[in-house]
């Protein structure tokens, strides 16, 4: 019952350490050793056999945790607390900060047939909640429901957690294992706030041309819902309708073909045989004409968001039926909708899952022949209250995720996947191959209450689901009251970068500073997270708290800061609230520190010493490690700051690189760095074009371009700064830039 020196359960105590966790645990909680002095499963024994077990695994009280839990079906958001009845229904990871700076995370897992979360009530009590999905399937003892473990180094202790269970499930791999899609590294453009489901081939061409004209081409696109072919679940297959927003979720998939929308000359209801008068023709035509790299096109996990088409002409080879999802009842707890949800309601044609591989595979296979290069797989999460009678929902998402990854491996070489919609743990714990989650609800342009807690809702989801897949931000609006505060946001997430403007409506200003001229971006190197400092506190409710979220560049480091207070997810209305109209401006300060890997990008020989550059105030201040720089900032505002670790050329001569200074993720262009303290030189390769800025504790005497080309370089004798112009080159272009003291 003890982990020597870490976890130990006496005297009905849960002890991390030798300090109390959790108190009052019951006789029936059973704790098992993992192989390492850090971890172990939680588990419990139940009075009869049944397919949904809850038990309470102690008190928790006293104790600041941050916790992911599902509000909505499909997605996580955040909360904090300090005691049992803070915790909400299904919730999924929990991290929680002892005495001396000690922490615990919990994760409830998959437990044979058995998927678990963590749920508490108003006695205080944090309880384990199990369920199989299957009334069949039944037990009365589970001893590995939940994986505990701890540590001094909060984001160790959870990729440690994360990967003692990745070896104890193999099902699933962590996301630095997993091959990432090339589409993180250019800027793209998805359809669906531009067109919704009116989306057309020409709309696709209207979208692309208007990007490029700007000066921020797309590099991939994304064709969302409205491409395919699909019925309203009581019309006869192969008649394909008009869908309109919100109604498709009662519609049908009746062919893996486009829609005449989509098709040269299309009529609907019609498919040609010509591959070429299809889909293929949109997409060749797109990448020809606008030098796309990457097409990825929508799909739900069912095939379309009510299934497929059961005994359609085109469809029945798939063997699907009508089934009607059985909701878990803690979902319900937080989303009591979705039990007259238009699919609860309607039904869902559900593939035979004999015929999982052979469905995406063929749909799959039709996509790659139309020059498509990967997917984006929504509405996953419906597939977990379909397990009735199957062998359950883990057996289920054990099912579809092997023959969708299968099908994905087979069909799109560079792993081209984005998985939408899936933040059940049924799908995380069996995610081998896929690499890009979608981290948080949508971006809802038209939902003012929507845009901070969308911010803060990714960024702490993203503790949790960064070990698995690399975390998306969704897309945004360049031309929307909160476009800059997103922006920056996805500067600082390490993700992919696209817009789903309507064409015509751009702000090119803005997307400057995320694009290069050639639709290349300046990704950050890791998922953006909160800095330790903002782990336990509530930066969208407590009216006091900013969030902070860093990242690392390959010299250096980026903090993110938001006001992301008054507005979240009212869990008594059950929607995005505003419940401060006009939050006060709020304080906080930035340090170094705060990036929390920053010495793996420090020279060596370093002594902490930084230079910070703060994006909208252009300023630059050379500070100490732990050195505190002062801000205020009031809602939807947010700064960004590109950090660099200092080097001591001589005794009197410091230098820092800082990258393209006009960009958002300055730090991001900088690709090679080399001192020659010898010399008096440093030589920097620089990837991208515009303004390059570096630190000088000097005055530069010179300047050179690809070691040949002497060019004109400004210096603040104030700040340090020296900037150069970099001029435009060929696409990837990379410039060499040596400055000499």
């Amino acid at each position: 019952m003890t982990v020597e020196g870490g976890i130990t359960i006496q005297g009905g105590q849960l002890l991390v350490y030798g300090q109390p966790l959790l108190r009052n645990v019951p006789s029936n909680v059973t704790f098992t050793s993992e192989s390492n002095l850090h971890g172990g499963f939680l588990g419990a024994s139940f009075s009869e056999s049944n397919s949904h077990h809850v038990v309470p695994l102690g008190v928790l009280e006293e104790v600041r945790f941050l916790c992911c839990f599902r509000f909505k079906l499909w997605w996580m958001t955040q909360r904090m607390g300090s005691c049992g009845q803070e915790v909400p229904y299904e919730t999924q990871f929990m991290l929680l900060e002892g005495p001396s700076n000690k922490y615990s995370v919990l994760l409830p897992i998959l437990d044979g047939a058995f998927r678990a979360c963590l749920q508490g009530n108003a006695e205080n009590e944090l309880q384990l909640c199990v369920e199989s999905g299957d009334p069949a399937v039944v037990t009365n003892r589970l001893d590995y429901s939940i994986y505990m473990h701890v540590g001094s180094d909060p984001f160790e202790v959870i990729e440690d957690a994360v990967r003692a269970v990745e070896a104890h499930l193999q099902t699933f791999v962590h996301r630095e294992k997993k091959k990432i899609p090339g589409i993180l590294d250019y800027f793209g453009w998805c359809t669906w706030d531009a067109f919704y489901t009116d989306v057309s081939a020409k709309g696709v061409m209207q979208g692309l041309s208007s990007l490029a004209e700007g000066g921020t081409p797309a590099r991939f696109l994304i064709i969302d819902d409205g491409w395919q072919s699909v019925a309203a679940g009581d019309e006869s297959a192969g008649q394909s309708t008009a869908v309109t927003q919100g109604t498709q979720y009662a519609s049908r998939l009746t062919h893996i073909k486009e829609n005449h929308k989509f098709q040269k000359d299309g009529v609907a209801g019609s498919w040609p045989e010509d591959q070429s008068l299809g889909l293929r023709h949109t997409v060749l035509d797109a990448k020809a004409n606008f030098n796309l790299k990457y097409v990825y096109v929508w799909h739900a996990l069912a095939g379309y968001w009510g299934g497929v088409q059961p005994g359609g002409s085109n469809t029945k080879i798939y063997d699907s039926s009508l089934v009607y999802p059985v909701h878990s009842p803690s979902v319900l707890e937080n989303q009591p909708d979705m039990s007259v949800d238009s699919l609860t309601v309607n039904g869902l044609g559900l593939v035979n899952p004999t015929e999982f591989f052979s469905f995406y595979d063929e749909l799959h296979r039709y996509l790659a022949d139309a020059a498509v290069d990967g997917v984006k797989v929504d509405a996953q999460n419906i597939f977990e209250t379909l397990g009735a009678g199957l062998g359950g929902r883990v057996k289920l998402a054990q099912q579809v995720h092997q023959a969708l990854e299968a099908s994905i491996a087979r069909n799109f070489p560079e792993n081209g996947c984005i998985s939408c919609m899936s933040h059940s743990t049924d799908n995380l714990y069996h995610s081998k191959q896929t690499a890009v989650v979608r981290a948080s609800d949508d971006f809802w342009p038209r939902d003012p209450a929507s845009h901070t807690i969308h911010i803060a809702s990714v960024a702490y989801n993203s503790l949790f689901l960064a070990e698995f897949m690399q975390p998306d931000w969704d897309m945004f609006h360049s031309l929307h009251p909160a476009a800059e505060y997103h922006a920056a946001a996805r500067a600082v997430g390490g993700c992919a970068i696209y817009v789903s403007d309507k064409p015509g409506n751009h702000d090119f200003n803005l997307l400057k500073k995320l694009v290069l001229p050639d639709g290349s971006v300046l990704r950050a190197l890791l998922p953006g997270r909160p800095t330790r400092d903002c782990l336990f506190s509530d930066p969208a409710r407590d009216g006091k708290s900013l969030l902070k979220i860093w990242n690392m560049n390959k010299y250096g480091g980026v903090i993110g800061i938001f006001n992301c207070q008054g507005a979240g997810w009212c869990k008594l209305d059950k929607k995005y609230t505003i419940h401060e109209i006009r939050p006060d401006a709020i304080s906080s300060s930035v340090r170094a520190a705060d990036i929390d890997r920053l010495a793996d990008a420090a020279p060596e020989g370093w002594d902490g010493a930084c230079v910070v550059f703060s994006h909208q105030s252009c300023e630059l201040v050379r500070i100490t490690l732990h050195a505190a720089l002062p801000i205020t900032l009031r809602k939807l505002e947010y700064e960004l700051f590109t950090v660099a670790p200092v080097k001591k050329l001589d005794t009197d001569l410091s230098f820092a690189p800082l990258g393209l200074i006009e960009m958002f993720n300055s730090g991001g262009a900088l690709k090679g760095l080399d001192f020659d303290t010898q010399g008096k030189s440093v030589t920097m390769q620089v990837f991208g074009w515009g303004t390059f800025g570096v630190y000088a504790s000097q005055r530069p005497r010179a300047c050179a371009l690809n070691c040949s080309t002497d060019i004109p370089l400004s210096y603040d004798q104030t700040s340090g700064l020296a900037s150069v112009s970099l001029p435009r080159g060929e696409e990837g272009c990379l410039w060499t830039v040596t400055i000499t003291f």
